[in-house]
């Protein structure tokens, strides 16, 4: 709970810190926890006090909080090139590695890649290569961008403005031409007496409407999380992107898959966009592509717009777009290492995708059994991304009133009892760590339960 002494670490983030994406109330009720180091899936905060972190930070920590091997990377490359950027014909040998690593473990049989600091960066980076694209082209009104909404895709003006959440209006958002369809969530969204297929031809229905009306000529592109990670762990419907894709290459419209979260492992499957079983033009990475070790974004651009990117650079003999630290060594050597972590496996140890694969029956079990609880309306998720969405009345689906703040509620009464979760709208979420064990799975569903037990009875 909160310390009010003003020399506490507490006090001290309130005086000097500015906070996002963070509930002020229970800041101001209970304190900011201050960590100082973390052990496995664990982090402690500055008191001794030890957390389950079910988030894996932000998604991202996915190897630990305390993984030699990555470490040991990190450190090799700062001893060894601590630091460059990659303009004017020159990048580190590390640059040039991931490159061909990124593309060789990717769908694509061919394509290049652009580095950036972020995930917001990479989206941002994207608009502006169709943008270029278009007007390189002869196309210039080719600059909408579509998206949906309770989708995410970023911070920037421009990722805010893909992003379709409601509190992005605060800033103005979205800038004109970012067009936000429906959110494909087919629980919340469908209509009575939809079938999940009806809610699906629905959705390829809207995309048709919306390009006869917007002109596909001014499309610049369809930007699509593989799983809505942070609208609440948000599947699409059975045979979503099989009824838009086709949609979208018939009009010539560039389908974007933002992996940002579903890349390298999430799902179960190397990318999200196998998991559903469609093939972008594009792929958006960050989170795991470093395991939380290093902030890193990156477009991964397929054949297709890799040779159009290529004619438009070539034309005005450069591409003027990029960041100090596009490509640093050390974030590419820690993304090599990474990248073997989790998918090939390192020191002797089995790649850590195995260790997804093989617990996540196991979370699938225990979210099916929490899903029980007459105030959870529904258990979603894919591989280790999953959340339970609470309800007052599980029959009619209706929420909570949202002055009770239930999610957030539950968010903290979890922390109360040594477990970290996340609170999105009226749901629960948990991306645990990969290397998770099944005591440790049963340690994080066992103190959710009991959380969820507890605020339930305060709030109905």
């Amino acid at each position: 709970m909160r310390d009010d002494n003003p020399n506490s670490w507490e006090a001290r983030a309130d005086a000097h810190s500015f906070y996002g994406f963070t509930d002020l109330p229970s800041i101001e009720e209970r304190g900011t926890v201050v960590l100082t180091h973390g052990e496995g899936p664990y982090v402690v905060d500055v008191h001794g006090r030890r957390y389950l972190d079910a988030n894996s930070g932000l998604w991202n920590m996915v190897a630990g909080f305390d993984h030699k091997g990555m470490a040991a990377a990190a450190k090799a490359q700062y001893d060894r090139f601590p630091g460059y950027h990659a303009f004017f014909g020159r990048m580190s040998d590390q640059t040039v590695m991931l490159s061909e690593k990124l593309i060789d473990v990717s769908p694509f049989e061919r394509g290049k890649v652009f580095y950036t600091n972020s995930g917001s960066e990479a989206n941002d980076t994207l608009v502006k290569m169709l943008w270029f694209l278009g007007r390189s082209e002869g196309k210039p009104e080719r600059r909408k961008i579509l998206t949906r909404k309770n989708g995410y895709h970023g911070v920037t003006a421009v990722s805010a403005s893909m992003t379709g959440k409601p509190y992005n209006e605060v800033f103005g958002l979205p800038l004109d031409g970012f067009i936000h369809l429906t959110c494909p969530h087919y629980w919340r969204e469908g209509r009575d007496g939809e079938t999940e297929a009806e809610f699906t031809a629905r959705m390829g229905a809207e995309l048709e409407d919306v390009i006869a009306r917007e002109g596909a000529d001014t499309i610049a592109a369809f930007v699509a999380e593989p799983v809505m990670g942070a609208g609440g762990v948000i599947p699409p419907s059975k045979g979503y992107f099989q009824t838009i894709a086709p949609i979208l290459k018939k009009h010539g419209i560039p389908l974007v898959a933002d992996e940002v979260i579903t890349g390298f492992g999430r799902t179960g499957f190397d990318w999200g966009c196998q998991a559903y079983d469609f093939m972008p033009d594009a792929i958006i990475s960050s989170k795991n592509l470093t395991a939380g070790y290093f902030p890193m974004g990156a477009v991964i651009l397929g054949a297709e717009l890799t040779d159009r990117m290529q004619a438009a650079a070539n034309a005005i003999e450069e591409f003027p777009h990029g960041f100090t630290a596009s490509g640093h060594p050390v974030g590419c050597a820690i993304a090599l290492k990474a990248i073997e972590v989790i998918m090939d496996g390192s020191d002797g140890a089995a790649p850590l995708i195995d260790n997804v694969r093989a617990i996540t029956p196991k979370f699938e079990a225990e979210m099916t059994r929490l899903a029980q609880h007459p105030h959870i309306g529904e258990a979603r998720g894919i591989g280790l991304m999953g959340a339970l969405e609470a309800v007052k009345d599980k029959a009619t689906k209706t929420p909570f009133d949202g002055s009770l703040s239930v999610s957030e509620r539950i968010a903290n009464t979890c922390t109360d009892h040594g477990l970290i979760c996340r609170p999105l709208g009226q749901a629960v979420v948990l991306c645990p760590a990969f290397i998770m064990t099944d005591p440790q799975m049963d340690e994080m569903f066992q103190k959710l339960e009991a959380a969820l037990n507890k605020v339930f009875e305060e709030v109905v």
